[in-house]
């Protein structure tokens, strides 16, 4: 059966790369970006399949304008993917306030616009699939990434309840945790990094972030796969709540409930 998707950050990277794999499946595609002009750029101009709308997911004003545009082209959303996000880097004391909530207003209150505003028409159709894109980083915290990791820990916490919230209305959600992959995350203008310097860390600094550097184009993960995939669980009856891909991302998540166990033993229990 022929889809509708509504994408955020779809004018690269993996964005692009499910708009692309939705449209070769004959669906159609809303595919949103700050700047229409760069979705046409990647994707091509509109076309009876596709539809390009500008919108910054931190404006719950565009937000809701974006799902109303996109009514009138198609009539329904059936499937959104919640991918726009944005990365700050850098140990947790080198970042102000402002990073943190630069940080958070994209990751986790740019899906919350999006998601109140396309969840009516969802539940007046009593179908909906939304995929909330997370990272490997929403498994296991690291160095360098407290503010990010933190975005993607709080967007999978919401996710989890609102899986459940709607369920009963028969509507799905899929929390997303890739490999690190070539879409785009590591390269440069996808990071933001504090400016904030704590001098006693200059050496470590400078590894991590040529690590970061090093990563960045070789990373082992395919977003070609990944979107294959996505648009292949649009497709199934009962999609799982979590999408973990990648052995990467399996293997931090084994290590995430190993540590918990052993944590949660050594703890003991308080009669």
């Amino acid at each position: 059966m022929r889809k509708t998707w509504f994408i955020t950050g779809a004018s690269r990277g993996l964005g692009a790369q499910i708009a692309r794999t939705a449209l070769r499946a004959g669906d159609r595609v809303v595919a949103t970006a700050r700047k229409p002009e760069a979705v046409i750029e990647s994707l091509g101009p509109d076309s009876d399949q596709l539809l390009s709308v500008g919108l910054d997911v931190t404006d719950a004003g565009q937000a809701r304008a974006a799902v109303r545009t996109a009514l009138a082209r198609f009539g329904t959303i059936d499937v959104l993917v919640n991918n726009a996000r944005c990365g700050y880097l850098g140990f947790f004391e080198e970042n102000a306030i402002q990073d943190t909530q630069a940080q958070f207003i994209t990751n986790l209150f740019g899906v919350f616009n999006v998601t109140w505003s396309v969840l009516p028409t969802m539940r007046s159709a009593r179908k909906g699939r939304i995929f909330n894109i997370s990272s490997f980083d929403g498994i296991l915290g690291a160095e360098l990434g407290p503010l990010y990791s933190a975005s993607k820990f709080a967007l999978e916490c919401f996710s989890d309840c609102l899986s459940r919230e709607i369920a009963p209305r028969g509507l799905s959600v899929t929390i997303v945790e890739p490999d690190p992959s070539r879409h785009e995350n590591l390269a440069r203008a996808s990071l933001r990094f504090g400016n904030r310097v704590a001098s006693d860390d200059d050496d470590r600094r400078a590894r991590l972030r040529a690590s970061l550097d090093q990563r960045n184009g070789h990373e082992p993960g395919d977003s070609a796969k990944l979107a294959e995939a996505i648009v292949r669980l649009a497709g199934e009856a009962e999609p799982p709540m979590r999408f973990c891909t990648g052995s990467a991302a399996v293997d931090l998540a084994d290590t995430r409930l190993d540590g918990m166990r052993v944590e949660l033993s050594a703890g003991g229990i308080i009669p």
